[in-house]
């Protein structure tokens, strides 16, 4: 069997190179949202063949009953009843229960068969979405919801997982029925049976124009679960806050408001639905007891045998019935073809940020660290191309150098953190890393030479043990210690009731402020970066977590490159250099001390930061 990790890697790409086309084209089409689902089932060639002979053998079983039944009737009870009939009938029976054996055993052959298929493709494309999601630059997370896409991955899969693994096969299955159905009927009375195709198309055109207004209340109905999903998963993450400011009730309230919306766009569908599959059943069983009414009358006249009859009843009910089944089937398809073109829309989003075709590869590590510069770097967020973050910026960092860069909010100093990392491209300028455009380098070997302690950090839901070494996933359990001990959260995670094993709880919650730090300057630390990021690592830390944080930064920065992000001017007086700057632009550089003396912006901020903290005493 092919190997499914492969086939969704594979699917993923050939779907995000293939659905070029936007979302409005394919919005009209009707089924045609499946052609986008090829690449995910080609790999079960062979299950698919599998499950079309069950299907056919069952088929073919199914349309064998209403022949053993003519025979039964024109031969079994005849007018003169005698022995020969006794074992017509008897032989007839013994028919019926061996034809009734094989639709057995290919029944159940093929719902295993497309059942596996079904919760294969799906795992397959809930893999590949996931995949290709977490492949996206933060450009895409600024318009794109989680909730959204957690709605799609697990709620839209499903309904495909219900077309794969059901649908298809039923609406198979009843098409070898209507069309092998419709065949014996010809051959029973052709007249009959040209009658009730008239009336039958005559009866399907209102039917299948009808559907498409389901298959457009059916996207809607996604949309607003997802939407629903989406703030659902925004306020969850954001509790603590909804309960200071006591709003517990308000976004009950607004939930509520989104869960209703749903629902009546979901009874919305629910009635068009309804009334198609009324409408089906009603003109479908009309027509087809009008035609039988004239058939009971070709009886009496003796056109036809009780047995053509006979026949003619079971394979106009079994074609009647897989016209039921079609447009039942037609219903959860349209619904699951709206989920699928909501899934190809977000696997054909493409990541602003790729890899360069032929990467160049770092230079060697030195004993001192990594070079870092920027030359005339502009920069733009995509959300607001109008704002420079960052305007003409020129910065030369040498290898081993510890550099500060400190300014207001919105000067652009986390901005620099996220092109360093190429979270972003800059428009214009180039950022080079040891001497290579880090655009001309593989974004993982690029992103391997750089660690980062966040200002919030990120604590996994698993023990401390796996989330230290999240820095580097092949580390051993002494590494991983060793890690910890130079970032000096040794001690407090041993007093944890199981230890490295403990689990800390989702985001952290059972762990200090300081706790945390130190867990992300461990996962730095055994990451063993030429380059390291601090992004206000102690900015909101009380005066002792402070200082063990503190010392284990100091152990962070021997031996690499260090820029640090920080408000508390404390944290960065040993710097080699501090950068000053405002509204992305450098304004001053220099030492601790020469800032202080030259009475600019370094020194405002210092007079302030410094009389609060002898006010403060």
């Amino acid at each position: 069997m092919t190997n499914s990790t492969t086939s969704s890697t594979s699917a993923a790409s050939t779907i995000s190179t293939s659905t070029s086309t936007p979302p409005e084209a394919s919005r009209k089409g009707s089924l045609s949202a499946f052609k986008g689902l090829l690449p995910f089932l080609r790999p079960y060639r062979r299950h698919f063949v599998m499950a079309g002979i069950a299907l056919v053998v069952a088929a073919g079983a199914t349309l064998a009953i209403p022949a053993a039944f003519k025979q039964m009737i024109d031969h079994g009870f005849g007018a003169v009843a005698g022995a020969q009939n006794a074992a017509q009938v008897d032989a007839t029976f013994l028919a019926l229960f061996a034809v009734a054996t094989v639709l057995g055993v290919a029944t159940a052959a093929r719902f295993y068969t497309v059942s596996w298929l079904g919760e294969r493709v799906t795992a397959d494309i809930r893999s590949a979405v996931y995949s290709h999601v977490v492949d996206q630059s933060p450009e895409f997370f600024e318009t794109t919801q989680t909730g959204e896409v957690l709605s799609r991955i697990t709620t839209d899969t499903t309904l495909i997982q219900a077309v794969v693994g059901t649908s298809i096969s039923m609406a198979l299955r009843n098409m070898l029925l209507f069309v092998g159905g419709l065949v014996m009927l010809f051959i029973t009375s052709a007249k009959l049976t040209s009658i009730i195709l008239v009336l039958l198309v005559l009866v399907v055109v209102p039917i299948i124009l009808f559907g498409r207004r389901v298959r457009r209340l059916s996207r809607d109905s996604q949309d607003r679960i997802a939407d629903a999903s989406a703030m659902a998963g925004e306020i969850l993450n954001a509790m603590p806050t909804v309960q200071a400011y006591t709003h517990e009730k308000l976004e009950a309230q607004r939930f509520g408001g989104s869960v209703e919306s749903a629902f009546q766009t979901a009874m919305r569908r629910i009635r068009a639905r309804s009334l198609l599959t009324m409408v089906a059943i009603v003109l479908v069983f009309g027509t087809i007891v009008f035609v039988l009414w004239l058939g009971a009358h070709a009886v009496l006249e003796g056109t036809m045998t009780g047995g053509d009859l006979g026949q003619f009843i079971l394979y106009a009910t079994m074609v009647s019935g897989s016209i039921g089944a079609l447009s039942e089937v037609m219903g959860e398809a349209q619904r699951a073809a709206g989920a699928t073109e909501r899934l190809l829309e977000l696997l054909a989003a493409k990541s602003s940020i790729q890899n360069p075709a032929r990467p160049l590869p770092l230079p060697g590590r030195t004993a001192s660290g990594a070079s870092l510069s920027l030359a005339d770097v502009t920069f733009s967020y995509p959300s607001r191309p109008e704002t420079a973050a960052l305007s003409h910026l020129s910065l030369s960092i040498a290898p081993g150098e510890t550099v500060a860069v400190v300014g207001p909010s919105g000067a652009g100093k986390t901005t620099l953190f996220q092109l360093f990392l190429r979270f972003y491209d800059p428009q214009s300028g180039a950022i080079k890393l040891d001497g290579i455009d880090i655009k001309q380098l593989d974004l993982h070997a690029l992103r391997d030479a750089i660690g980062i302690v966040p200002q919030d950090t990120v604590i996994f839901s698993a023990d401390a043990m796996e989330n230290i070494r999240y820095g580097r996933a092949g580390a051993t359990d002494e590494e991983v210690i060793a890690a910890a001990r130079m970032a000096a959260a040794h001690e407090f995670i041993e007093r944890l009731p199981q230890g490295y094993k403990s689990f800390l709880g989702e985001r952290g919650v059972r762990l200090s402020g300081g706790q945390r730090q130190r867990i992300a300057i461990a996962r730095a630390l055994l990451k063993n970066p030429p380059l390291l990021l601090l992004d206000e690592a102690t900015s909101a830390l009380d005066a002792e977590s402070e200082r063990l944080v503190q010392s284990a930064l100091e152990a962070a920065m021997v031996g690499r490159t260090t820029v640090i992000i920080a408000h508390r001017l404390a944290t960065v007086q040993r710097a080699d250099r501090i950068i000053v700057m405002e509204d992305g632009k450098i304004v001053e550089t220099g030492t601790h001390n020469s800032l202080v003396a030259l009475g600019g912006i370094y020194a405002n901020l210092a007079a302030l930061q410094f009389h609060n903290v002898h006010i403060a005493h």
